[in-house]
């Protein structure tokens, strides 16, 4: 038990407050946790506790919603990036609640996000996109809604079509095999590719020029 003796504004940071019992420093607080205090209260031991407790789950809370002004992320990666920062569970706990209630945390929001920031400037397949999903602990239920509208044959052709706009100028098979590899990379199936890359090929055909003549000019991918 003691007496609050002095309510300090720290000198570094002008959002913390310095509270001494006693004439001691015993701990800070925030700008808006320590206004509900003054000179010659009497706080017990448990109301430090408290005050102490609130105050790390204040701390916690502040340091997630900066983290998440960057980008919308998943909970998994708000625990993780608290935990780095050595922060204790209970308050991690109670400062993701909290997010929550404020909306600032939401799996399937993210999630939505990421796959349509994926589809607009690096479409994947659906399989890379649930292992990218499931890698920031988005949870299966959430990521099987998410993708279930996910066409993976459309996906396929748009990242084919903003490919194709480096390769203009190579004969047909350097085209195919660099496509394939490319569409390999972004985790379509080989049966996948070969439909879009034929599509593709035909459409280009179309354009004078697109294809440079060479004798390798076979298709690679045969119907067996």
């Amino acid at each position: 038990m003691g007496v609050i003796t002095a309510l300090e504004v720290q000198k570094r940071n002008k959002k913390r407050v310095n509270v001494y019992l006693d004439e001691e420093f015993v701990f800070s607080l925030s700008l808006d946790e320590a206004a509900r205090l003054h000179k010659g209260q009497v706080l017990s031991d448990a109301d430090v506790e408290k005050l102490r407790d609130q105050d790390e789950v204040s701390r916690a809370f502040d340091s997630a919603a900066r983290f998440l002004s960057y980008r919308p992320r998943s909970m998994h990666e708000v625990r993780q990036n608290l935990r780095q920062k050595s922060v204790p569970p209970a308050a991690i706990d109670a400062a993701l609640e909290r997010l929550s209630a404020h909306g600032y945390l939401d799996d399937r929001a993210f999630a939505e996000f990421w796959v349509r920031e994926r589809n607009a400037f690096k479409p994947l397949s659906p399989k890379a996109l649930r292992f990218e999903l499931r890698k920031k602990g988005v949870p299966d239920s959430i990521v099987d809604e998410v993708l279930a509208d996910v066409d993976a044959d459309e996906t396929a052709y748009r990242a084919a079509l903003s490919q194709s706009r480096r390769l203009r100028g190579s004969d047909r098979r350097t085209f195919h095999e660099k496509m394939y590899a490319f569409l390999q990379r972004r985790g379509f199936s080989y049966s996948t590719a070969r439909s879009i890359i034929r599509r593709l090929t035909e459409e280009l055909d179309a354009e004078d020029g697109y294809f440079a003549q060479s004798s390798a000019d076979d298709e690679p991918f045969d119907d067996e």
